[in-house]
């Protein structure tokens, strides 16, 4: 047996149902009072903030104003240093992950014909400037250089630039150089946490300030966005990660057990759970996790029992697979892995969930790294209204309108009534027959 939380979800009171949902981000005002003095630094001081928050904070005694920033030298040095074979599944999990976007991307521009001669329809452009984030606290993460590079490069961003945490060394993770390269940024500062989302919020010295932050990052990283909301476009919630394995008794708990410790094994502040609706999946389960923590290194094993032991993560059992999956909608999961033989008998039942994959041979590990579609997802209830991240993310929506000679009378008639009704005088002036004594001179 395992100390792992266990939970029935036919006997939770409300409030404790309600506990299973909370995630690690949900109450950030600790975070925002810390995070208050670092923005404002990095607002008053720029270059020489990011220098000292990046010794303070990632123990990076050797950066300077002059090292912010990655040179060629550094990226030409990063593919000498990551294995080719690294290289190859780079660039394996770049490709699907750029076909993927490419047929995800909108048509430049469309009109239709809402009515004779009157013509309505949108333009996608693309935003100017967008910063990546990328973290770097808990590992390394070339997978998120991956997902976030590629859909800015297909939509055709001008100015895509990379944040990143330094290690000890002053230096840039040489995997998420190799990534960034392949997918085409070759912008990337060292610099992350809060400190980061300040200066691409406001600009430094060696930072370029940017319209847009998307990627994911830890609760000061969250909390960064939220008190710089009004400065740059924070993008969709992406905190820490966060997963539901949803099995039935048609697959071995076992399995289950695996992909459970997919997400839980990023760090403590992760939620992973296993629902069902079957005691055997369980057992087997708990009976799987020792062996399965074997095989794994200790800091992941430190990591997931955490996680499997706390409020945050661990097994629900659910009077019904229809019980299950209405825990799943009211958790709204980052992940969601529907573990079953028949996996689509469940599809039409999930509402709220980011990431849907379907059946056994589809874990989060192929999401994450090589199937195509973003693993960059809303996280602490936001797949109730936010998706993935997507080419949309990086471009801008217009509307245009063009109304000819022939479609006016009728557009302007029913402009100028409701003009009149709601009391707006220059509306209605401006579509009266004035307008056509105008356009005769």
């Amino acid at each position: 047996m395992t100390d792992v939380n266990v939970q029935r979800l036919a006997g939770l009171s409300p409030e404790a149902r309600a506990a299973l949902v909370r995630r690690s981000e949900a109450d950030l005002s600790g975070f925002l009072e810390k995070v208050a003095p670092i923005i404002e630094a990095v607002r008053t001081e720029g270059d020489a903030a990011l220098i000292r928050f990046g010794r303070e904070f990632d123990g990076a005694e050797g950066l300077t104003e002059s090292t912010l920033k990655a040179t060629e030298a550094d990226f030409d040095a990063a593919f000498d240093a990551v294995a080719p074979e690294v290289i190859e599944a780079i660039r394996f999990g770049i490709g699907n992950i750029r076909a993927f976007h490419e047929e995800q991307a909108p048509e430049p521009m469309w009109l239709k014909e809402i009515r004779p001669g009157a013509f309505a329809g949108d333009r996608f452009t693309p935003i100017e400037s967008v910063a990546l984030y990328v973290p770097r606290g808990k590992g390394s993460f070339p997978s998120v250089t991956m997902m976030t590079s590629v859909p800015g490069v297909v939509a055709g961003v001008p100015d895509l630039a990379i944040v990143t945490p330094p290690g000890p060394d002053g230096k840039v993770d040489a995997a998420t150089l190799v990534a960034a390269r392949i997918a085409g940024v070759e912008t990337v500062y060292k610099v992350g946490g809060a400190q980061a989302v300040a200066a691409v919020a406001f600009g430094t010295g060696t930072v370029k300030k940017a319209h847009k932050i998307v990627g994911p990052g830890s609760p000061w990283v969250v909390a960064a966005k939220r008190l710089l909301a009004g400065v740059i476009d924070p993008g969709l919630p992406a905190g820490p990660s966060e997963s539901i394995i949803l099995a039935d008794a048609s697959v071995h708990g076992g399995l289950a057990a695996m992909d459970l410790l997919i997400e839980a094994e990023h760090g403590p502040d992760s939620s992973a759970w296993l629902v069902t609706d079957s005691e055997r999946v369980v057992e087997q389960a708990l009976a799987a996790l020792p062996e399965l923590w074997a095989r794994m290194s200790p800091l992941r094993v430190e990591f997931s029992r955490a996680v499997l032991g706390g409020s945050a993560g661990g097994i629900v059992l659910a009077a019904s697979m229809a019980d299950a999956c209405a825990f799943v909608n009211e958790y709204a999961p980052e992940h969601l892995e529907i573990l079953s033989r028949e996996p689509f008998e469940y599809l039409g039942e999930i509402r709220n969930a980011a990431e849907i994959l379907m059946g056994p041979h589809t874990p989060v590990s192929i999401a994450n790294f090589a199937l195509g579609p973003n693993a960059v997802l809303p996280t602490s209830m936001g797949a109730q209204t936010y998706g993935p991240l997507s080419v949309t993310d990086f471009l801008r929506r217009s509307s245009i309108g063009y109304v000819t000679a022939k479609g006016y009378p009728e557009m302007a008639r029913a402009a100028g009534i409701l003009a009149e009704y709601e009391g707006f005088s220059s509306h209605a002036i401006a579509v009266s027959d004035l307008r056509r004594t105008y356009l005769k001179e």
